[in-house]
């Protein structure tokens, strides 16, 4: 059974830093995707960034562009964001997911999702 844990969410002042981490087990995606979305309330999922962990290609959505980094680590079957210069607006649940088959931007396409980290900013 594959299951996707999500770590590090909190409570952090506008501008301050986080690193979610998201340990898989019941399989590896050394050789697929994984990626992390956001919720807010009242608004629909949104991607905020993936990365393919066979060749380590990275894509980020423009709203957290050169303040997150999206990582994986193989050997541990973990993937992390850190997210830097934190804003009020990135107030959300942070949900990982994984195997996406290529697709992604599109969160109709991962297959595995975790149950949600919150992270809340404060102005």
């Amino acid at each position: 059974q594959v299951q996707l844990v999500e770590s590090g969410g909190g409570l952090v002042q506008a501008g301050g830093s986080l690193r979610l981490s998201c340990a898989a087990s019941g399989r590896t995606f050394s050789s697929s995707d994984m990626g992390w979305f956001r919720q807010a309330p009242g608004k629909e999922r949104e991607f905020v960034a993936a990365i393919s962990l066979r060749g380590g290609t990275a894509y980020y959505a423009d709203s957290v562009k050169g303040r997150f980094t999206i990582s994986g680590d193989n050997a541990r079957n973990t993937m992390y964001l850190q997210m830097n210069s934190l804003k009020p607006e990135d107030t959300a649940v942070y949900y990982c997911a994984a195997d996406s088959r290529g697709r992604v931007y599109y969160s109709q396409m991962y297959r595995y999702w975790g149950q949600g980290t919150q992270v809340t900013v404060s102005s």
